[in-house]
């Protein structure tokens, strides 16, 4: 045929297999000053964030947003293997291109290692998406409030307070002071544990301007009257997440006033923080968000002094920010894992029993388009034996009677009149199911040869290659069975 099989050849498959082994910023306030670090803004198409996406599969979501602010955000990869977030908006959200593309673009000029900055966007028909850089250890909502293991450092939370402060003061000085909805979803973490803020809130949700799609209880004041956010509205809001990182909980503001107002302020004091937090830094924080939360916006303090006092406050300042978290230096510097689709997902885990039933579920749809030519002598005096062989093999494999199929459906193929990708598969996996894994990995290369351009037999290499301990080799299998599927996933 002609055809390379991902990595692998037919010849190379008849020689002997032997395993193998397992093989800062542009902030004013003091950091490094240099974009050339900084990747450029894109304008991406559709075709391309389809397939970063796998076709905006359900399974790499990694945020949701309610009626208020219909967008749903997901974790992506590029053909250059850089890993971004995508967010894309409801479709009525902007009607006018050239509006959104300008506001993206103004985002874009922002670059600070403060930030999860915006890398690109997308404007095509009714599509309107953003792109930023991944951030892979998840939301400050999920460390505070959502923790397993332990919760996080007091010196951590002063961490995230400054460096939250320092992102906003940043965006302040570039003229961007108005960040919208902000709150503990929108603190992301990056490979090193650093917090950052979420470029995403820096647009508005849509034109219109509406900007909050949190409870009314934790909504600045003058919002609720005029329906606008100001820089004095995201001093509030940064009252809230002082509070937050203070107690662990989300607590509205209206609350935590009532008890600071009845000195009962220790209240507020997360339990599990009980002998790593000293009363006078509980005290400190309560005074700075204090202000943060009055009713009247003029009487809010600014940004910059919030930096400031926030400084005093740091403790481990030499502890770097993955120790704190407890993130291990090598996942902190190691990229993410592969996205997967859930064939790719059953390799990966070689689950046999997940592989027969997405095999039985797909049936023979992808063997359309194969060309079988046959003569009427062909039909009348071979065919009815031979079709018999594959219909009796598919009982078998659907029985889970896998060496009746492999005998079944080697008499189909040994028939020689009609070639069928499926049948290989199917063999391929009742070899598996019988610790036959070269006589399987050679059903997966010739279903290949047969359709070049169908995942399945790249993933089914995978899962013989895994079987016969050749882990690098299956790895970049599953990878290219995966960046296939991704192609067959575009609209």
């Amino acid at each position: 045929m002609g055809v390379s099989c991902s990595k692998f050849s037919l010849c190379w498959f008849q020689s002997q297999l032997k395993p193998s082994g397992l093989e800062s910023s542009d902030l004013e306030n003091g950091g490094k000053n240099d974009r050339s670090k900084w990747p450029g803004f894109s304008e991406f198409s559709l075709e391309q964030l389809r397939a970063a996406t796998l076709g905006f599969l359900p399974e790499n979501i990694v945020s949701e947003h309610g009626e208020k602010a219909p967008n749903v955000v997901y974790k992506g990869q590029l053909d250059n293997d850089r890993w971004i977030a995508v967010k894309r908006f409801n479709k009525l959200a902007w009607p006018d291109s050239r509006q959104f593309l300008e506001e993206a673009r103004s985002v874009a000029n922002l670059r600070s290692e403060r930030l999860a900055n915006l890398v690109g966007c997308c404007c095509e028909g009714d599509e309107r998406l953003l792109v930023a850089e991944f951030m892979p250890h998840e939301t400050l909502a999920k460390h505070l409030f959502h923790w397993e293991n332990e919760p996080m450092k007091w010196a951590m939370r002063l961490r995230v307070a400054l460096y939250l402060a320092q992102a906003l003061e940043y965006c302040s000085s570039k003229g961007r002071a108005l960040y919208h909805d902000l709150n503990a979803y929108r603190v992301l973490f990056d490979k090193e544990g650093n917090p950052r803020l979420s470029c995403f809130g820096l647009m508005k949700n849509s034109r219109d301007g509406k900007s909050y799609s949190t409870n009314l209880a934790f909504t600045p004041p003058e919002y609720l009257r005029t329906g606008r956010v100001t820089p004095e509205s995201v001093v509030y809001s940064f009252g809230t997440m002082l509070l937050d990182l203070l107690s662990g909980k989300h607590i509205p503001p209206s609350h935590a006033l009532d008890l600071i107002r009845g000195k009962n302020f220790l209240m507020l004091m997360d339990s599990a923080l009980e002998g790593q937090c000293p009363n006078d830094d509980g005290t400190e924080l309560v005074r700075l968000a204090t202000p943060c939360l009055q009713y009247e916006a003029r009487e809010r303090p600014n940004v910059k002094s919030l930096v400031i006092a926030l400084i005093s406050l740091q403790k481990e300042t030499e502890v770097p920010s993955y120790a704190l978290m407890g993130i291990s230096r090598d996942t902190a510097s190691s990229t993410p894992p592969l996205l997967l689709t859930p064939f790719g997902e059953a390799c990966l885990r070689m689950d046999l029993t997940a592989i027969h039933e997405i095999l039985e579920n797909t049936g023979y749809k992808d063997d359309e388009g194969i060309a079988n030519e046959l003569s009427f002598q062909m039909w009348t005096s071979q065919m009815l034996d031979i079709l018999n062989s594959k219909k009796h093999g598919d009982s078998a494999f659907r029985a889970k009677d896998f060496a009746t199929a492999i005998d079944r459906y080697t008499q189909f193929i040994d028939g020689g009149t009609m070639i069928s990708p499926t049948v290989y598969a199917r063999r391929c996996l009742s070899y598996l199911m019988n610790d036959m894994a070269q006589e399987a990995l050679g059903d997966a290369m010739e279903a290949q040869v047969i359709s070049p351009e169908w995942p399945t037999a790249l993933y089914l290499q995978a899962a013989c290659l895994f079987s016969l301990g050749m882990e690098t080799d299956a790895k970049e299998a599953l990878k290219d069975g995966t960046n296939l599927e991704a192609k067959r996933n575009k609209k």
